[in-house]
């Protein structure tokens, strides 16, 4: 069926990696002796631990604002309370007015490039990225400017210098990185914000995943900076955090400035995020630091397994893993794209190719799309992910 008229920006974007990959699978049934392995999605599976769903059950029956219209950026107790846990964790100083709360991390995303750019304008994006970073950029009509990552899949900040000019208004940054898992060091962090400040650009930083960061104390030390406001934009999401995936709750972090016009898209695209996901990440935040260290040293286990998992595979090379993901290099004569549908056909396994995540040799690529995969094993415990070893290992393509 044909459609006019149509945006083209839109209709240019291409469709969400994890839909169409789950089409891979939709009416497919697996062997009882095989069943179906999924590391497509990093999304938690588990609900809300019991304490967080008996915070929301009564929130629901007793609290009557649960139900209404709020504050476009959020309720005050809970920016108040990520103000003061950021200041603590990063030693900055930041006030409620720095935080606005999000419907999800990807909205945070959304609203800070639209405070940032217009039609036209471009953004420099590491590669291989997170796919709804480029998808929004796509449909909004701005420009992409690519930066393979390198050694280690590390961006370069001198090599993202040479792709800065009038057009150009911001960097963006994801670590821990989805989907490479690989952790961003502080001088890294330091280099980009130095050229992202000479430049007169921001630097947009999602942190979606810091609660599962391998190292302990502050990822990086950009929140110290006396001027941090007038360059960082920082986004983070409690749905991996508190698993609240389905109530949609995020922050962005930024100036009270920056987040006076953010507050125009927000008021016009939600008018307030999610009353209720918020009393739930306000509930998390303030009782559950204790049973969020455990999920972090779950998770830094099934890190561990990925690592040592990946020397028993022929032809396989781990690139990067960390927080929920291991992005690998496969050994076959053919597009990542192609060896996905046969993992799914003849292993039992849903993986997302390289070309979801970085440019296509056709769209002008190196080749690095066709020959990686992405791993997401935070749903798979450390037995699972011998499974998953096991079904690789005696994997071909023939």
């Amino acid at each position: 069926m044909t459609i006019s008229p149509v945006n083209q920006n839109l209709f240019g974007t291409i469709s969400s990696p994890i839909m169409d990959s789950r089409r891979w699978v939709d009416g497919v049934t697996f062997p009882a002796d095989l069943p179906l392995i999924n590391v497509s999605q990093a999304a938690p599976v588990d609900p809300p631990p019991a304490p967080l769903r008996e915070a929301l059950a009564d929130a629901v029956l007793n609290d009557v604002g649960s139900h209404l219209y709020g504050a476009v950026l959020g309720i005050d107790d809970l920016r108040g309370e990520v103000a003061e846990q950021w200041s603590a964790a990063y030693g900055g100083a930041l006030a409620a007015e720095n935080v606005g709360i999000t419907s999800g991390c990807n909205q945070a995303f959304c609203a800070a490039i639209s405070s940032l750019c217009a039609p036209g304008d471009a953004v420099i994006l590491p590669a291989p990225w997170y796919f709804n970073h480029k998808m929004w950029l796509d449909m909004a009509g701005i420009e992409c400017r690519v930066l393979m990552c390198g050694d280690g899949m590390l961006p370069s900040a001198q090599a993202a210098t040479a792709l800065i000019d009038e057009r150009v208004k911001a960097i963006i940054l994801v670590t821990p990185n989805n989907p490479s898992g690989v952790e961003y060091p502080p001088a890294l962090m330091d280099a980009f914000y130095d050229v992202a400040k000479a430049a007169g650009i921001s630097l947009v930083v999602d942190e979606t995943y810091r609660d599962f960061h391998s190292a302990t104390g502050a990822p990086h030390g950009l929140f110290t900076r006396p001027d941090w406001q007038n360059t960082l934009i920082q986004l983070y999401s409690f749905s991996k955090a508190y698993r609240l995936t389905g109530h949609r709750v995020g922050a962005v972090i930024s100036s009270a400035e920056r987040l006076a016009e953010m507050e125009k898209f927000l008021d016009t695209l939600t008018i307030c995020p999610n009353q209720l996901g918020q009393k739930g990440a306000l509930f998390g935040m303030r009782n559950l630091g204790n049973w969020l260290g455990g999920e972090r040293l779950e998770i830094l286990d099934r890190r561990a397994a990925m690592i040592e998992g990946f020397p028993k595979l022929d032809g396989w090379e781990l690139k990067g893993c960390g927080a929920y993901f291991a992005y690998a290099s496969h050994p076959f004569d053919a597009s990542s794209h192609d060896v996905a549908q046969k993992l799914v056909e003849k292993a039992s396994v849903l993986a997302l190719p390289g070309t979801m995540f970085s440019p296509t040799i056709e769209e002008g690529g190196s080749g690095h799309a066709e020959a990686h995969f992405r791993i997401a094993f935070a749903n798979i415990d450390r037995a699972g992910i011998g499974v998953l070893f096991d079904r690789l290992a005696a994997f071909s393509m023939e």
